[in-house]
């Protein structure tokens, strides 16, 4: 099939790959099939079911290579899932009785799209194969290659999604002014939530980066700025049991020894003491149109603060989230080069008639391929026993 159209969407929540992606699928088709029409969507599924798209003009090809210096989505974004027919009725996406995959479908069809390149999670991948087969079915072939997007990395079987390396290199950069938040009260605790939640990925590798940091500093003992109040003293993955009554007790002898104590906390800890604690009392737990938990509106990391505080013996308590500051950035030297590979692999991919996400394949010794669409699934546990992960842990006195 010859390729005359190719439609792009960046859907889900942000990360530091979206515009880099979208401009660079805009210079690669540009460089080796200048003829080829390119259309985006705006506002991800959203704007495909409303029939809202931009034609990617010549001037947007001339000045594709500056997105990858800009964080967001020159598209927009949005979190639609097609076969939640209430949500996208509710929202004024589809008329009451519509089928929003039909009527995406048909779309998609109308535009006469013959590839469309998603960036996003699994449910966006996973999606736009649906919305394939349905094509197949009454008789319009199209061919979805997608790029993987999520700064928690937890796409099965992708070794690395775009943007999560960036996400934790700008937690850690965050980090470093939210942790001298601990020199403003005696006894402080500082909480710093993390996204991830499933996840514990994200903020392990945020810690990591921001623990490295810590250690490269030439710091002033003597006059009181120590490194030890400045370090992470706990980090908290959904993957590793909490044992709360340990923990503080080893943390309230760092409260007593240095006046302070820091805490990364994956905002999917512990999840499940939090929303049976606020169904208990009767409180109603917000979900998105996908059915997860609504983190931000529930704030784990307040909860999580104001149980721990009495037990480390804290005075003041502060908490502090880094997501939206991490995941809205641009993308940075490790993601730009990984977006290149990808990106390239994808448009090769969709010119030469294939299909699939385009990653390092765990499942296939790492290699760099499309892998089909069936095998992409979300949720993968972050690999608590990594040596690197233990390493840290034991840095911090946390039992690994």
């Amino acid at each position: 099939m010859t390729v005359q159209t190719v439609a792009m969407l960046t859907a889900g929540g942000l990360a530091p790959c979206l515009s880099s992606a979208v401009g660079g699928l805009v210079e690669r088709y540009t460089e080796i099939a200048p003829d080829v029409r390119i259309i985006g969507y705006l506002d991800g599924y959203a704007g495909l079911l409303t029939g809202r798209s931009v034609e990617v003009s010549e001037q947007a090809r001339r000045e594709a290579s500056r997105l990858h210096h800009l964080g967001g989505t020159p598209l927009g974004n949005s979190r639609v899932k097609l076969t939640n027919v209430e949500d996208a009725v509710r929202r004024g996406l589809v008329p009451e009785g519509s089928d929003p995959l039909q009527v995406a479908a048909e779309q998609l069809a109308a535009d006469g799209v013959d590839v469309l390149h998603t960036i996003g999670g699994d449910d966006t991948s996973t999606t736009a194969a649906d919305l394939a087969a349905y094509l197949h079915e009454h008789g319009h072939e199209m061919r979805v290659v997608g790029l993987p997007k999520t700064i928690d990395n937890d796409i099965v079987p992708v070794r690395q999604s775009l943007g999560a390396w960036t996400a934790a290199e700008q937690g850690a950069i965050f980090a470093r002014n939210v942790v001298a938040e601990t020199s403003s009260n005696p006894r402080m605790l500082v909480i710093h939530e993390v996204m991830g939640r499933h996840s514990g990925w994200l903020t392990a590798e945020t810690a990591r980066r921001y623990h490295a940091w810590v250690a490269e500093q030439d710091w002033a003992p003597a006059m009181g700025a120590d490194r030890r109040r400045f370090d992470v003293h706990a980090v908290y993955v959904p993957e590793r049991h909490v044992d709360l009554a340990a923990e503080a007790e080893r943390l309230r002898a760092t409260m007593d020894e240095i006046g302070c104590v820091t805490v990364f906390l994956s905002e999917g800890a512990g999840i499940e003491d939090v929303v049976a604690d606020l169904e208990a009392t009767g409180a109603e737990v917000p979900r998105d149109p996908f059915g997860h938990v609504q983190l931000d509106k529930v704030n784990p990391g307040q909860w999580f603060a104001g149980r721990f505080a009495e037990l480390v013996g804290a005075e003041k308590v502060m908490v502090q989230k880094s997501g939206y500051f991490a995941r809205s950035a641009a993308a940075g030297p490790e993601d730009l080069a990984l977006i290149r590979e990808c990106v390239e692999l994808a448009v090769d991919t969709a010119l030469s008639g294939g299909s699939g996400l385009v990653g390092h394949d765990e499942e296939r010794g790492g290699e760099l391929r499309a892998i089909e669409l069936d095998r992409v699934a979300g949720g993968r546990p972050f690999d608590v026993e990594a040596p690197w992960f233990a390493e840290l842990l034991d840095d911090l006195g946390q039992v690994s």
